[in-house]
């Protein structure tokens, strides 16, 4: 099985200040993008004064990894039923595409809803500011809309698919220590070596928050990486008694893994939601078009399909297809 290209952890990077992006990086980002720049000057983003645009083309950004690209792919099919003309463009850092999207040059791209919110509070407020993500839906979706307002971005209504951090132990362990959930691994008093990346030692949704919330003994960290092979192996062994990977991993059934449900929400709502260039494409059309896939998809279609381009090595496009005609968004012929 080839390991899967997996996005970093929503927490470990909704805590680190956006950086600039080079000249260099954003000139050939423009040099790709065939739009033009129509979103708000920096100088004017305090208050947004464009009505909703209607572009015929529309730009869908793709972070560059598997869930990522088919959520664009499906994206894109959806408004070309709608009658956009569509194109994909694959831009795998936010320090570039979040730009981007301001400025017009992407018109639409899937982002994850506490993990955005972050993000564009630290760009506006810097590195140190409070968090605004939070378990809490209504409260993320609230303090995203109002800082991607300022941006000339909407954010449409989040779906019912979410990637969070998830943890997951063998299944084997999971019975012979009777645990379905984090709760039962902090009552059990277990010492735990937990496979991570090497930032769950500081990282609040990681070491430190199991501890606090749930009284689980993590005794170190095997810095294999956030649901690496590696990592899921290591579990899989009994190397390490507990893995850091992603509620969307489609892939833990083929390690014997088995997560362990955050029953006290120690993760934030990091639910899929379409976030898009006000002036260039916050109409009604794309609206709608969007919220029939957001209606519809959940976390485990998304592992699932994950599943099938990752491990099964089918392609995006035809997966993001497939998925479209079985739930009827589009027409089976």
């Amino acid at each position: 099985m080839g390991e899967r290209r997996h996005r970093v952890s929503p927490h470990r990077r909704a805590f680190n200040a956006p950086v600039a992006p080079t000249v260099a990086a954003l000139l050939a980002l423009t040099a790709t993008a065939a739009a033009c720049a129509t979103g708000p000057s920096l100088e004017n983003q305090g208050t947004v004064t464009a009505s909703p645009g209607d572009s015929k083309d529309l730009t869908i950004g793709s972070a560059g990894f598997t869930e990522s690209d088919l959520l664009a792919r499906m994206y894109a099919i959806l408004l070309g039923r709608a009658g956009y003309r569509t194109r994909i463009l694959s831009v795998t850092n936010r320090e570039l595409y979040e730009p981007a999207l301001e400025s017009g040059q992407i018109d639409v791209v899937p982002e994850y809803a506490a993990t955005f919110a972050d993000w564009l509070n630290a760009k506006a407020n810097g590195a140190g500011a409070k968090t605004v993500g939070s378990p809490d839906l209504d409260a993320t979706m609230k303090a995203l809309r109002e800082l991607a307002a300022k941006r000339g971005l909407d954010v449409l209504k989040p779906g019912r698919a979410v990637d969070q951090n998830a943890y997951a132990v063998s299944a084997a362990y999971a019975r012979k220590h009777r645990l379905r959930t984090l709760t039962d691994l902090g009552r059990a008093k277990l010492s735990v070596r937990l496979a991570a990346g090497d930032e769950c030692v500081q990282r609040p949704y990681c070491a430190p928050g199991l501890k606090k919330t749930y009284g689980i003994r993590i005794t170190s960290i095997d810095p294999k990486g956030v649901g690496t092979t590696p990592s899921k192996r290591a579990v899989q062994s009994g190397q390490d008694q507990m893995v850091v990977t992603t509620t969307t991993d489609g892939t833990l059934a083929e390690f014997g893994l088995v997560v362990l449900t955050d029953d006290k929400h120690l993760q934030n709502a990091d639910h899929i939601v379409p976030v898009v260039n006000r002036s260039r494409a916050g109409g009604e059309r794309v609206r709608n078009a969007l919220d029939k896939l957001n209606t519809v998809l959940t976390t485990e279609d998304l592992a699932s399909m994950n599943e099938q381009v990752d491990s099964w090595r089918r392609l995006p496009e035809d997966v993001a297809e497939n998925y479209l005609k079985r739930e009827r968004l589009i027409p089976a012929g």
